[in-house]
């Protein structure tokens, strides 16, 4: 174990690296949500849905929860939702699946939305020198890795339980 400042192998929950990334990501999400909302009347679930849709409209509904990360069941509530606004809506695929599109409307609000999220992307990213930016993106690439190894290390532990 690497010792930390002062000596101590223990580090208060604050200082850990997965709780300051998690807080970041958190206020990043809420501050997201709250102009999405002011500006466009959408969750912040919502404008992931209609984001995700409009960069592959061939999705069903079990690939657009697993994209998401959220279970087939809010995702189900959330698309309702918007195809009750008109937003997106489920059109027939091969088979017994049906895929979900934006519909008019919907590609309107999305263009809003793409425009606001790139802006607020610009204005964090104008915030880093380019040296930290480029330092930030291979130290998230490595922790994304790192990050979905230990998960399927410990799904493996699930499993051998």
């Amino acid at each position: 174990m690497q010792k930390r400042e002062g000596g101590s192998d223990l580090v208060p929950i604050s200082e850990l690296l997965s709780y300051r990334l998690s807080r970041t990501s958190s206020a990043l999400s809420r501050s997201a949500a709250l102009r999405y909302r002011r500006e466009f009347d959408v969750s912040l679930g919502e404008w992931r849905t209609i984001a995700l849709i409009a960069a592959d409209p061939t999705l069903t509904l079990n690939r657009l929860a697993r994209r998401a990360g959220l279970d087939k069941a809010q995702m189900s509530r959330v698309v309702r939702g918007l195809v009750e606004r008109d937003l997106v809506r489920r059109t027939e695929g091969s088979g017994r699946t049906r895929q979900l599109a934006l519909t008019e409307a919907g590609v309107v609000l999305y263009r809003g939305l793409i425009a606001a999220a790139n802006e607020r992307d610009a204005a964090f990213a104008a915030a880093l020198s380019p040296e930290e930016s480029g330092a930030l993106e291979r130290a998230l690439e490595k922790l994304a890795d790192l990050a979905l190894t230990m998960e399927h290390q410990e799904r493996d532990r699930l499993d051998d339980a």
